[in-house]
This record gives C-alpha cells, structure tokens and sequence, in this order.
C-alpha cells in the first residue's frame, strides 16, 4: 500500500506516488496506490479515515493473487501519519473510523510522516492542516487526537521505518523522533533513520538513496 503526503489537502493527489508505484512493480511488488479525500474536496475527520481505511480493506476483495499475509504500507508526509495509522486500526474499538480492519500490514515506513499529531498540531508548519484535519486542537479535540494520531496508539506491533531527512523543513523531524521515542519505550520494533543532506521531497523521487532505502527495507520485510 502506497499512500501520498501533501498535508491532507486535495491539490495533492496518488500522482505524487506514481513513480514509486511503478519501482515497486518492476520488481515484482503489487504497489496499491490508495487515494482519499482532502481537505478541500470533501476530507477532514473522520471522512480521510474512512477512505484509507475502505482502501485498505479494500484489497480483501480484490480478484487478483495477492498474499494478504504479506502487505506492507508506505505513507509520504502526511501519507506517513496515514500509513501508520493503518498498521494501528487493530488498536481500535467500537464504532471508532477504521475499526476492525479486515487486512493489517505488517510492515510500515513512514517516510517524514506526520506520526505524533499532538506534537504536530503545535509545531510550525504542521500546525495549521493538522488542526484543519482534526477540526480544532488536542485540548478542543481530544478523543479525536487519541484516535487520529499514530504516537496515541502505540504500541502497534508491526515492524516499522522511520526516515526523516536532517534537512526536512516542511514536516519537523521533531515529530518522527518523538514517535521513535515513544514506541521504543514501549516495546514496538520501530527504527528511526535519519537521512544526512536530505529535504522533504527527496522520498518521492524514485531514483534517490532516501526512496532506496524505503524500497529495499520493505522488499526485505515481504521476502
């Protein structure tokens, strides 16, 4: 599964992914590039779940061959915090948007995600679309936060990447290491990575060392 950033707004959209998707087939990796609504074309709490979530389980009725044992998730920006997301629905009770999921990846990188969203509804430049996304703050917000956010639903199980580039000035890399943190602390297998002389848009390029280390670590956890 391959889910877009672009801060959940809908002027970005599954295009960003296309080349990646395409890297993962020509090596003989079924690449799901899952589009949502945005902020902006319908998106915001709890629609952008629903879809991720419908996307995701999605693939349980597809005719196609694919090991549903063996699905991994990378998430860019904002597609991280939703990619990570989904690796948590198991964490999730009740009538709760994305609960009991019908297929878990076992395997997730976020890519500069927006994994703590606390931390970023209060750090710049997250701040405005993350409390756009919620619909207010943690304070205005909280049972929303506590379902949202990837850092609130620890630990998740699963084997997890996190990249962020030394040179990111559109997500805080702030926000990937509080989520390292937090995981470690209790248990998780989450890897924190960070990538020397690396931006924000480098993990989208298909031909860069950031996108090359997102690829072959999945390859390796599907193998």
């Amino acid at each position: 599964m391959v889910i877009h950033g672009g801060y959940w707004k809908a002027r970005y959209d599954r295009s960003l992914m296309t080349g990646l998707c395409e890297d993962l087939a020509g090596r003989g990796v079924a690449a799901w590039n899952l589009e949502y609504r945005r902020m902006g074309n319908g998106g915001g709490w709890p629609e952008t779940f629903d879809d991720v979530a419908s996307g995701v389980d999605l693939l349980s009725e597809l005719e196609a061959s694919l090991d549903l044992e063996r699905v991994a998730a990378v998430g860019h920006s904002a597609g991280g915090h939703l990619a990570l997301w989904a690796a948590a629905r198991t964490t999730l009770s009740g009538d709760a948007p994305g609960a009991a999921p019908r297929v878990v990846p076992r395997a997730v990188v976020s890519q500069a995600g927006v994994a703590d969203l606390r931390l970023a509804a209060v750090t710049s430049p997250s701040n405005e679309p993350t409390l756009a996304l919620i619909g207010g703050s943690p304070e205005e917000q909280p049972e929303r936060y506590a379902l949202a956010s990837p850092r609130e639903r620890l630990p998740l199980g699963v084997e997890q990447l996190v990249l962020h580039g030394d040179q990111d000035e559109t997500v805080s890399m702030l926000i990937s290491e509080s989520y390292a943190v937090a995981a470690e602390a209790l248990g998780d297998p989450c890897e924190l990575r960070v990538l020397p002389r690396t931006g924000h848009f480098e993990h989208i390029d298909a031909s860069t060392d950031a996108w090359r280390i997102s690829r072959d670590w999945l390859v390796e956890q599907l193998s």
